[in-house]
């Protein structure tokens, strides 16, 4: 299957990383308050706190309905003058089988309002989505600060 690329770059410097292993419900909030910790030390504006964690919650959740478990990382990243929060939702679950559609509004896989993959590309500056059916799904979401 293709995967969705955006223009993610591998010019940029990893400053910190968080990784979050997902396996229950609870996770979620963990991830979720750890991008929300994360964004407010960096000193992303507050919108843009709960955009950000907004994202990771959708990313965070998708994984454990879909594939029951998996992990998200973290990143604070800089390149250049730039300093951003990059994000790595991974799982070993079914993968997705069309892509295309799935990056549709109104699109789901399941019980979901299918809004959420489209929704954390909009919120993100940079977005890449890998899957295999059988093999799993990575998606790589990037929001610069400056």
């Amino acid at each position: 299957m293709t995967p969705l690329r955006g223009r993610l770059t591998n010019r940029s410097r990893v400053i910190d990383e968080t990784l979050i292993n997902l396996f229950e419900p609870s996770d979620i909030a963990t991830t979720v308050s750890a991008a929300r910790s994360i964004t407010r030390d960096m000193g992303f504006e507050k919108n843009r706190q709960f955009l950000i964690a907004s994202a990771v919650s959708e990313l965070a959740t998708n994984i454990l309905r879909y594939a029951g478990r998996g992990q998200v990382i973290i990143r604070i990243i800089m390149e250049g003058e730039r300093e951003g929060i990059e994000v790595v939702a991974r799982d070993s679950g079914p993968g997705i089988h069309d892509i295309e559609q799935a990056m549709q509004d109104h699109f789901s896989g399941g019980a979901g309002l299918g809004l959420g993959l489209p929704s954390v590309k909009r919120i993100m500056d940079e977005f890449s989505l890998e899957s295999s059916p059988g093999v799993g799904t990575t998606v790589t979401a990037l929001k610069w600060r400056n």
